[in-house]
């Protein structure tokens, strides 16, 4: 990454001073600076308290954060150069969906947290998995738009699903907190549960950064890939696999998180270009700054804190509109 990903790796500087000092506790930036200097040396933390607001509330949290956007940013740089749309978002396949069925049956069954997790991760995958077999059995037209089609249609069926979950919940205990994971939230996460996020997020995101080379080859009409020598449906299937890995990873962790896999790649790509040597890993690296400064947004800009589904959508609405008027013109 070069010249427009300093940008990138500013905006992820920027996003975690922010989310470390700022908070219903703020910390100074030299009480901050005074303790990453004693982790270094090794000796003990001058400030007990500061200590354990930034390793143990908000370092979490700040790592999760990063995860998340960056593991959306670069599933939807992945599927829009795949089904070559610039409109596509990583909840395309109906990964979103099926995590948000997966979850909601966990709330309806009282799992707990964890286990609420593992339905949603559990759920995300194979929403994947049905959209992949049913596109499987089309033998005829373009693979890319089954596919599209296949995803749009399962997305359907599932989202029909949750809505009969809430609509047989307890409307006083279970209902609320369906309503609330919906919206995206990562108040839920704590150190323990940062491994079970970070691990599949990274594996998928080291997958597709390895595929980045043969991603621009896949981006070309399906005819002209084969003819580069490309062996375009295991390739799809790896990088479908890959992103929808972690993408099921942060719903699971994170609730419904739109606009960030939609809005991230074409800012990204206007950084650095189209070619995905650059876009992906600029990608991961502005998902995760962005995805921290509208956390922080979010739970110091009101006395209660603001669902992340709402801010992004805030956010990226505004930025959408103008995406449609620039595609018009022939910018994507």
């Amino acid at each position: 990454m070069r010249g427009g990903g300093l940008w990138a790796v500013l905006v992820l500087v920027m996003g975690v001073l922010l989310a470390l000092t700022q908070g219903r506790i703020d910390i100074p930036l030299s009480d901050l600076a005074q303790l990453v200097w004693s982790v270094l040396q090794g000796a003990p933390a001058p400030n007990e308290q500061v200590q354990t607001i930034v390793f143990q509330v908000r370092g979490p949290r700040v790592l999760a954060a990063i995860a998340v956007g960056a593991a959306l940013a670069v599933a939807g740089a992945a599927f829009q150069g795949l089904f070559r749309n610039p409109l596509v978002s990583p909840d395309i396949l109906g990964a979103s969906a099926g995590a948000a069925l997966g979850a909601v049956l966990g709330i309806f069954f009282s799992f707990g947290v964890f286990g609420i997790q593992m339905a949603a991760f559990a759920g995300g995958l194979m929403a994947v998995a049905l959209v992949y077999g049913v596109g499987s059995t089309v033998r005829h037209g373009d693979p890319v738009l089954v596919l599209l089609l296949a995803g749009i249609v399962i997305g359907s069926l599932l989202g029909a699903g949750i809505g009969m979950v809430k609509v047989l919940a307890d409307p006083y205990n279970q209902l609320p907190a369906m309503t609330f994971w919906l919206l995206g939230s990562l108040a839920a996460a704590h150190a323990n549960d940062v491994p079970s996020l970070i691990v599949p997020v990274a594996f998928g995101t080291v997958v597709l950064l390895l595929l980045r080379w043969r991603m621009d080859v896949m981006s070309l009409p399906e005819e002209e890939a084969r003819s580069l020598g490309a062996r375009t449906t295991g390739l799809r299937l790896l990088i479908v696999a890959a992103a929808t890995l972690v993408t099921a990873a942060s719903v699971a962790a994170a609730g419904i998180v739109g606009w960030i896999g939609l809005v991230v790649p074409h800012l990204a790509r206007f950084l650095v270009g189209p070619s995905f040597v650059r876009l992906l890993p600029t990608s991961a690296v502005l998902g995760g700054g962005l995805l921290l400064l509208i956390d922080t947004l979010a739970r110091t800009a009101a006395p209660v804190e603001i669902p992340l589904g709402i801010l992004t959508a805030l956010i990226g609405s505004p930025f959408f509109i103008v995406l449609l008027r620039r595609a018009s013109k022939g910018w994507t």
